[in-house]
């Protein structure tokens, strides 16, 4: 079933203790749509400047990910983010952000980009993330992904977005921030009350990610590598992978507990992929072949009697 992502298309400009790139592909979508497209058709909706390169495109396209929706602003400039990562990559501290096209963004969805069946809101303004959930009434599956700064200052309008999609995808602290709760599962237990959120996917970084539904918890670690260069747009790919996954296999009996957690080892082994280079280097040279080989070592070493 063919995905729709709305949100940022920038370019990165990142250091870590490993080397540093200067004008790198990045943005949430991107990082998203590349990890998607390795099990469905997804559309990309998002603003670039006029300095936004065809390459850049080409390499989305390489992928088969339809850019027909991505809008080119005259004059403008695209989302520009500097950031640079302490020792552990843990740590990481933004130098330089420019909003640019981003600033005025207002989607613009084509007919075939409202005609998904799955759909993803990326980290944007809530309530351009409503706008959106509103343009694609029949979506079969809708999951969300947000940030500090909306919980900061926007947290009325986000819990309303929150309440029309199907499945939340955060990082733990911002569950807890969120909902005021001390602890993951009792803000997943929150969020899941609220009547909209079926699904609650709370990402922990280099500790993996948990899965919590009203019936079940699943958790899985990150894949262990002894190489880390990157966790640029980790998040985002891991995200891609999950929707992606859920996307190719979703049937008429919609959701089920063994399709998250297969979906939840399929987002973990394409976030590990992404953080062995600098921003999307590793992920566009993937096959289908590596990503099975890591999904089956995702099994063998969570198995036990």
């Amino acid at each position: 079933m063919s995905i729709t992502v709305v949100g940022s298309i920038a370019y990165d400009a990142v250091k870590t203790p490993f080397g540093e790139r200067e004008r790198m592909l990045g943005g949430a979508a991107v990082h998203f749509a590349l990890a998607a497209s390795f099990f469905e058709q997804v559309r990309v909706v998002g603003p670039v400047g006029d300095d936004f390169g065809e390459a850049e495109l080409d390499v989305l396209r390489g992928h088969a990910v339809d850019v027909s929706d991505v809008e080119r602003v005259p004059g403008g400039k695209t989302f520009f983010w500097r950031g640079e990562y302490g020792w552990d990559l843990n740590s990481r501290e933004t130098l330089d952000t420019k909003l640019g096209v981003f600033e005025g963004f207002q989607p613009k969805l084509s007919d075939t980009s409202r005609s998904s069946d799955v759909l993803f809101l990326a980290n944007i303004q809530p309530d351009l993330q409503r706008e959106v959930r509103l343009q694609l009434p029949s979506a079969r599956f809708v999951a969300l992904d947000s940030m500090d700064l909306w919980i900061d200052i926007a947290r009325d309008s986000l819990v309303q977005a929150i309440e029309s999609v199907d499945c939340v995808i955060l990082n733990d602290a911002e569950l807890r921030q969120l909902t005021a709760k001390p602890n993951l599962l009792s803000a997943a237990r929150e969020v899941l009350s609220w009547g909209g959120p079926k699904v609650i996917v709370a990402k922990q970084g280099e500790y993996g990610a948990a899965l919590i539904t009203r019936e079940h918890f699943f958790s899985l670690p990150a894949y262990p590598l002894e190489s880390v260069v990157d966790p640029t747009g980790a998040g985002d790919t891991f995200a891609g992978g999950f929707v992606g996954y859920i996307a190719a296999h979703l049937d008429d009996d919609g959701v089920s507990d063994g399709l998250l957690r297969a979906a939840m080892a399929h987002g973990t082994a394409l976030a590990s992929f992404n953080v062995e280079e600098f921003g999307t280097e590793r992920v566009v040279r993937l096959t289908d072949a590596e990503i099975a080989a890591r999904v089956q070592s995702l099994r063998e070493i969570t198995r036990f009697s």
